[in-house]
């Protein structure tokens, strides 16, 4: 049944066109988030989904595909028969070659007139600028139509304008969503009510009163399938670039005038222009690049990153970066932002930790070295807020010790939560932008990350090993110890 927040439907039927339908984008996530959609209502009852790829299904045999390999991502409890089977009911499955502009023809065909496009590239993003060359010739794109750009959205800077400037040949600025599926997590939305809903927050959301912000997306899986693919990316474009900056840009932002699209990225993007610019020299004091070598992971024992299938013996990409910069700005002044990310980390977690400053002065003769306050957003596993504060130890004496204040997301609200992916994909329906990279955005997170890369290249430093099971190279901790901080682990 449709939740209460269901929004009403748009006014033409929608035909959802997925290039790369069978890939494990599609599988895992972009169906089973789909089938999750149309459950709460949340698609229009004409919904059409059409599947490109490379492999000769036909629609039965497609469907039996997605049966096969994406059911088991969605829980037992939301698979309800007759919503399936309707849902199985929108599939369609084409095969094509996406480079031959004549196999269009045979998408032009299944695709109905006069209803709304949205084009998902589940692709490589080199494929990104045949696909839309070739859906415009054609005539497959109209002022109805809108397209979903996956990450990664280029190489460098250059690759990025590349790929934007083909996709704005034939798409408007409003019709192009560039997808970062963290913007999707209820939490890091929660992050713009928290700052700019709550009036005892704001006075204190700035220097000097916050002494430092932590950002860490830890993973404690390898590469797997990815390994091609990871190894002439690495850590810094497939991580911080866009996630860790995008967290960065909720975080330090100013209040925007409005919940408008424009408004709000306006405000993201102008975090993006203050980031300062790393010098060579910056670069060397204050970035931790690492690979993993073996070890154990939750008690199982893992290979190296040169082990792994399709690694090159002597690779030197990072699988690990821990960096400190500075936003160039009056509210954010000489305060440390710290952003860290690697595979084969000792503990899956995702979490911002805002660090207020100490006390001027302390009554408190056992006052602890960090007795500052913490508020710490946990955005995975499980979402939270803490707000630590500090409280006397029981007993005689003044000893303090840190407390937590819990707001436990999970427990707070009854109504289901969303996945990301799910939430997003509803945005793109709906029309609406704001959780979407603008194009300036994408170009102005290129331009502070191209320097950090290059200087890399020219130190030509190897990356640090760190075991896997570990929290990176030693040198991620003392980056931050020589400054008087600590990771929160």
């Amino acid at each position: 049944m449709p939740n209460s927040n269901t929004l009403p439907a748009p006014a033409l039927p929608l035909d959802m066109i997925i290039f790369g339908g069978a890939g494990d984008l599609s599988v895992r996530k972009l169906l089973p988030a789909l089938y999750m959609a149309h459950l709460h209502g949340n698609l229009p009852p004409s919904t059409r989904i059409i599947a490109v790829g490379r492999h000769t299904y036909d629609r039965a045999g497609y469907i039996e595909f997605v049966q096969e390999r994406s059911q088991p991502f969605i829980e037992a409890k939301n698979l309800e028969p007759e919503a399936w089977q309707a849902f199985l009911g929108m599939l369609n499955y084409v095969a094509m070659d996406v480079n031959d502009v004549s196999s269009y023809a045979e998408l032009a065909r299944h695709s109905r007139p006069g209803v709304e496009r949205a084009f998902y590239l589940a692709t490589a993003p080199t494929l990104f600028t045949s696909i839309c060359d070739n859906l415009a010739a054609c005539g497959l794109v109209d002022s109805n139509s809108r397209v979903v750009l996956e990450k990664p959205l280029g190489h460098d800077l250059a690759s990025a304008q590349e790929i934007n400037l083909a996709v704005g040949r034939h798409f408007n600025e409003s019709q192009i969503y560039r997808i970062d599926h963290y913007l999707g997590k209820e939490t890091v939305q929660n992050l713009m009510v928290l700052r700019f809903g709550n009036g005892i927050l704001e006075p204190l959301w700035r220097a000097p009163n916050i002494r430092s912000v932590q950002i860490t997306v830890a993973e404690t899986v390898g590469v797997g399938s990815r390994a091609g693919f990871y190894d002439g990316t690495g850590a810094l474009r497939d991580m911080v670039q866009n996630h860790l900056l995008q967290l960065l840009c909720i975080i330090a932002m100013e209040p925007p005038v409005s919940l408008d699209p424009d408004a709000v990225r306006d405000e993201k993007l102008k975090v993006l222009r203050s980031l300062r610019r790393m010098s060579l020299g910056d670069i060397a004091r204050d970035t931790v690049r690492g690979q993993y070598v073996s070890g154990a992971v939750n008690g199982e024992a893992v290979k190296a990153y040169r082990d792994e299938p399709g690694v090159p013996a002597d690779s030197r990409t990072e699988t690990f970066v821990a960096m400190r910069t500075y936003v160039d700005a009056w509210r954010w002044a000489n305060v440390p932002f710290f952003l860290r990310t690697g595979k084969r980390m000792q503990k899956r977690l995702s979490e911002i930790v805002i660090e207020f400053a100490n006390p001027p002065f302390s009554i408190f003769p056992d006052t602890p070295r960090n007795a500052g306050n913490r508020l710490v957003i946990r955005l995975q596993p499980e979402e939270s807020i803490q707000l630590q504060l500090m409280a006397k130890q029981p007993g005689s004496g003044m000893t303090m010790l840190p407390v937590s204040l819990n707001l436990d997301l999970q427990s707070a609200f009854s109504q289901r939560r969303a996945e990301a992916y799910e939430r997003l994909l509803i945005d793109v329906v709906r029309g609406r932008l704001t959780h979407f990279m603008r194009r300036d955005e994408l170009e102005a997170a290129w331009a502070w990350a191209d320097p950090i890369l290059e200087g890399w290249e020219e130190l030509r430093e190897r990356p640090l090993q760190y075991t896997a099971g570990s929290w990176g190279p030693d040198a991620s901790a003392a980056l931050l110890a020589r400054e008087g901080f600590s990771w929160m682990e």
